[in-house]
């Protein structure tokens, strides 16, 4: 396994969509053991493959308990349907340094995927399980939770970056 680098906003591949996987291999079980580790060590609950540059359709999600040891499933080519309810929650991003917000999701999901053979996955997801998906599975459409903002919270998220990115220089 290895850490892989985290890319962050504004990088463009961040906003390109992903492809789906085709090809089940030990490749990709390497890539997944890579996420999840990538993910714990940022520290996450959730990441898909666009944040460390590869356009795959692939994501991870902690599903530990608090006083579990850290546990993550994988879902490949991951669909949503079926959302019932609507929730604000709060929000952050391993690829949107220094800013939290609320945003609104399905209160409860259906998610449909594939295992490491290939193999259908298909259950329902609620509250906090449900919105990680959400945030992970938009990332796979090169879409940022910050685009569900409103325009003045996004351009004041802008402005605080290029504060920020100033700084680092």
């Amino acid at each position: 396994m290895a850490i892989r680098k985290i890319l962050t906003y504004p990088a463009p591949v961040l906003r390109k969509k992903a492809r789906k996987i085709t090809v089940f291999d030990e490749e990709l079980r390497q890539l997944a053991a890579d996420m999840g580790e990538t993910m714990y060590d940022a520290p996450g609950v959730g990441l898909a493959a666009n944040q460390i540059g590869v356009l795959r359709q692939i994501i991870v999600v902690d599903v530990s308990r608090d006083d579990e040891k850290k546990k993550f499933i994988t879902l490949i080519n991951p669909v949503i349907s079926d959302g019932e309810g609507s929730v604000a929650g709060e929000e952050g991003c391993l690829s949107v340094i220094e800013y939290e917000a609320k945003v609104k999701r399905f209160q409860k999901i259906h998610v449909s995927a594939l295992d490491f053979d290939g193999n259908p996955i298909n259950f329902d997801a609620e509250d906090r399980f449900a919105r990680i998906i959400q945030h992970e599975v938009d990332h796979l459409h090169g879409k940022l939770f910050i685009d569900h903002l409103s325009a003045l919270k996004r351009g004041l998220y802008k402005k605080k970056l290029k504060k920020i990115l100033k700084n680092r220089l």
